[in-house]
């Protein structure tokens, strides 16, 4: 469904005005010679409900559409979707609008463990604490089954989210060990790995989800805020001696993922690495 070398995408979500995914759309459409339109849409700004403006992108001429924060899990009620893993995870952010109707698919998942293995190669996670169990959440839980995770903390305000997780995880995997806590600094302790799936640092939502006194101990640190790159959260963990992993990271690997699948078209990772990197130097 590209047409005369144009591609028409968007991106549905709150808080949404700083997100780069425009930019990195347009990129890789430009590195193929087509023309990519990447609109912000955002419910309250336009006035309307989640629904009301999925069903005006069914209508309105576009290839697809990313979802995110926070309507990752309430999306997939309107799709048709096809892998197991996407079915188990709950959550989609990338939807393909096909001639027998939208298909949701997960990139957060995969993007997750492309930015782990980008940083920390074949290391173990060990024992993680993740903070927050939503849309992303849930993908990047699925993310740590991949990876090998034999111990995984759960928090969140939400216990009925964080429980419901739970489950999922444990028939995906019965030999990892998922507990739900309330207190992250108490579930910190003995963690090797530090997780903020939450929105707290994301511009709008200031401030960390975890105190930098209880990182201590820990070997490494995932924030999956990437506006801005450079969280309260990561920047404690890194001054804690912990290895980190950005959440602009995790932005740059959904973004490939999602662009196969909008596009099938191939990409030069490392060239759109670096046209990102000069754009927002120029921002």
């Amino acid at each position: 469904m590209i047409e005369a070398n144009t591609l028409s995408l968007g991106l549905i979500g709150d808080n949404i005005a700083r997100s780069r995914s425009p930019g990195l759309h347009r990129l890789a459409g430009g590195q193929n010679g087509i023309a990519v339109t990447y609109d912000r849409l955002v419910p309250k700004d336009l006035e309307e409900s989640f629904e009301q403006v999925f069903a005006r992108c069914l209508t309105g001429g576009y290839r697809g559409i990313n979802v995110t924060y926070p309507y990752k899990e309430r999306v997939t009620q309107a799709l048709r979707i096809d892998d197991p893993l996407v079915k188990a995870i709950g959550a989609v952010n990338t939807v393909i609008f096909e001639p027998d109707g939208p298909r949701g698919h997960n990139t957060d998942y995969s993007g997750f463990v492309a930015a782990y293995t980008q940083v920390r190669g074949s290391a173990g996670t060990g024992p993680v604490l993740m903070i927050g169990t939503g849309g992303v959440g849930r993908a990047v839980a699925f993310g740590l089954v991949a990876l090998g995770t034999r111990e995984l903390r759960l928090v969140d305000r939400d216990a009925a989210k964080a429980e419901a997780l739970a489950e999922a995880l444990q028939a995906a995997d019965p030999q990892m060990q998922v507990t739900i806590w309330l207190d992250p600094e108490k579930a910190a302790e003995g963690a090797s790995g530090l997780i903020n799936c939450t929105p707290v640092g994301m511009v709008g939502y200031g401030g960390t989800p975890l105190p930098r006194a209880a990182m201590t101990g820990a070997k490494w640190a995932f924030d999956a805020v990437y506006t801005p790159a450079d969280t309260q959260f990561l920047t404690d963990a890194e001054a804690q001696g912990l290895t980190v992993i950005s959440g602009w990271e995790l932005f740059f690997f959904q973004g490939v993922h999602a662009w196969a699948f909008f596009s099938g078209l191939p990409l030069d990772e490392a060239q759109l690495r670096r046209d990102l990197s000069r754009e927002e130097e120029t921002a």
